[in-house]
């Protein structure tokens, strides 16, 4: 795979082109679509062989892999009239949009392929979900960070479901350091504090030995603070909440168009 293409150069698209150039490799030529011009100029200054097109047809025309990461509300002005030839491959990076709503809207017989890369592609540390698998794509994010190709479409919204919840957690931090501030922290060492303390936790996770339910246990003294916090604020009840949430959002993106 020598040439890919991407549509749409927002934050996914601009991790990507990181990930694909922060590896060293750069025998990969990229094309960028012109939409974002500021971030695609700054791309293809930064990096060699990157470069933007004047337009998504010759995004198309020039790459043999079209990574499309536009946002869904965004994608009917996108692909209007695009000509995609059926030896291409196509990368449906939108959230819930299914594959066969993308190849009608195409009108193409080429091979597609649902992914979820997130941020952290960057710095190829990201595993990236991928439906149907195909050697080429699972090839691609495995050099990213790591590839779990999933059995149907079903499965694949289960994971992308997962995904709407890492604001929440941003949102969960950022309250501990604003009640630590309430208690006359200053703000700045309550920042630093709670970013180290969770940095420490991700790094445990690399930990692929134990389960996580193994990891929590492992972090817990009986009768200690965090079986305190764990067993009067994160319930039963706050459990089947999120659950709930995740259910809700899991029954919008199986029947998203």
């Amino acid at each position: 795979m020598k040439r890919i293409g991407i549509i749409g150069v927002g934050e996914i698209g601009r991790a990507l082109v990181a990930g694909l150039r922060n590896g060293g490799d750069e025998s990969a030529e990229v094309f960028l679509s012109p939409r974002g011009a500021r971030t695609a100029a700054e791309l293809s200054e930064r990096y060699r062989g990157v470069r933007v097109c004047a337009d998504n047809q010759a995004v198309v025309d020039s790459s043999d892999v079209v990574i499309i990461a536009v946002r869904r509300d965004d994608r009917h002005e996108a692909l209007a009239g695009l000509r995609v030839d059926a030896d291409k491959i196509v990368v449906n990076v939108m959230a819930g949009i299914a594959n066969d709503d993308l190849r009608a809207a195409l009108g193409t017989d080429a091979a597609l392929v649902r992914a979820i890369p997130l941020p952290a592609i960057r710095e190829r540390r990201s595993v990236t979900v991928t439906y149907p698998a195909h050697p080429v794509i699972d090839e691609l994010f495995e050099s990213l960070g790591g590839v779990v190709p999933v059995a149907d479409e079903a499965a694949f919204n289960v994971f992308s479901a997962l995904t709407g919840t890492l604001t929440t957690h941003y949102s969960y931090l950022a309250t501990l350091a604003s009640w630590a501030t309430d208690h006359g922290v200053a703000a700045e060492d309550a920042d630093r504090y709670v970013r180290s303390l969770f940095q420490g936790v991700g790094r445990s996770l690399g930990d692929e030995t134990r389960s996580l339910p193994q990891l929590a246990a492992d972090h817990e003294t009986p009768k200690g603070s965090n079986e305190r916090i764990r067993t009067t604020w994160f319930t039963p009840a706050n459990s089947e909440a999120l659950g709930e949430a995740l259910d809700g959002l899991l029954t919008d993106l199986n029947r998203s168009r």
